[in-house]
């Protein structure tokens, strides 16, 4: 469809919405109708969010206050903790980013992928990075930051993970170096020792080796659309209720 043809059609609609008292209009256009946004724009339309093959416009036709809810305010991340019997921890150092030419060893991180739950992507970035597979236990700890990638909020979930496998091989395009280290050898470099945020998760996961620390593990339940999600929480204190 061309402008053209398009902006007739859309002026039209939108003065009988605005009869129905309709409060606000979606429109979604694919990629290949990318010639069509200036014209909405012209009419009204605001971005409002977009993927690889399309892009949301919004328009709030009503003289009320807009009350449509944001675009997806946060992005979610995980941090790796997987230490063996040995007590030593999985860390890497990583060729781009912040991190990089600093000789910081750090555990194994990455984004959540959409429809991909917290546990899953924790043991996915793991074998990404390290070639180590591995079994999900628990959410230590998660920190929330703002301003972060592109403006938007930022999650981080520490999760302990237990190896099911021991030989490294390292990713070679974001991975340096990866090894296992002790883990008071992590907790001791002198980055963590300096950054409050760093020492304090290291702090939980000394913690948690001497099993003196109760996180939270995944439960698979049901919500009320029947979908199948899960439920985080601290099992260990929760002796008083049977747990399925």
């Amino acid at each position: 469809m061309d402008s053209e043809a398009f902006v007739p059609l859309l002026r039209a609609s939108l003065s009988q919405w605005k009869q129905r008292g309709k409060r606000a209009v979606w429109i979604k256009l694919p990629i290949e109708l990318a010639n069509l946004v200036e014209p909405a724009v012209k009419e009204g339309f605001k971005y409002h969010h977009a993927e690889p093959d399309y892009v949301m416009l919004v328009n709030w036709i009503s003289k009320s206050t807009n009350s449509l809810p944001k675009n997806a305010s946060h992005r979610v991340g995980i941090s790796a903790f997987v230490m063996n019997d040995k007590r030593e921890v999985l860390v890497v150092q990583e060729k781009s980013g912040k991190f990089k030419g600093t000789g910081v060893w750090k555990f194994p991180t990455g984004v959540v992928d959409e429809g991909e739950d917290i546990s899953m992507a924790a043991i996915r970035e793991v074998k990404e990075e390290t070639g180590i597979d591995t079994e999900f236990v628990e959410i230590l700890a998660f920190r929330q930051s703002h301003k972060s990638f592109f403006t938007k909020s930022d999650l981080l979930f520490v999760c302990m993970l237990r190896p099911r496998s021991f030989d490294i091989q390292k990713q070679d395009t974001e991975i340096e170096a990866a090894q296992w280290m002790p883990v008071e050898e992590y907790a001791e470099q002198a980055f963590m020792k300096r950054h409050d945020s760093f020492s304090s998760v290291a702090k939980v996961c000394l913690t948690k080796s001497e099993k003196e620390y109760a996180g939270f593990s995944p439960i698979p339940r049901t919500t009320a659309s029947g979908k199948t999600t899960y439920l985080y929480f601290n099992t260990k204190d929760l002796t008083q209720i049977k747990i399925p």
